[in-house]
């Protein structure tokens, strides 16, 4: 199991950007991203860290590894 590191916001949403997300709105404290053909939606809450809880859930949720993720983000 890879540890996920604390990464801000920004860096998150450009993570999944590289990976064909969309932001589709920012509604409060939370950026919502959306991708064409899947059905759910992912909520990345706009705070100074995302925690690796909550990191952990958008990528399982995007149904991605956490490796993908982590290599789009050196991408």
């Amino acid at each position: 199991m890879h540890i996920i590191p604390l990464l801000k916001p920004k860096d998150v949403v450009r993570g999944f950007e590289k990976l064909g997300w969309e932001v589709a709105r920012q509604r409060g404290s939370h950026i919502i991203l959306t991708k064409t053909g899947h059905i759910a939606t992912l909520s990345v809450p706009n705070h100074p860290e995302v925690a690796r809880g909550t990191l952990r859930s958008l990528i399982a949720k995007a149904g991605l590894s956490i490796e993908e993720f982590l290599e789009a983000m050196e991408k």
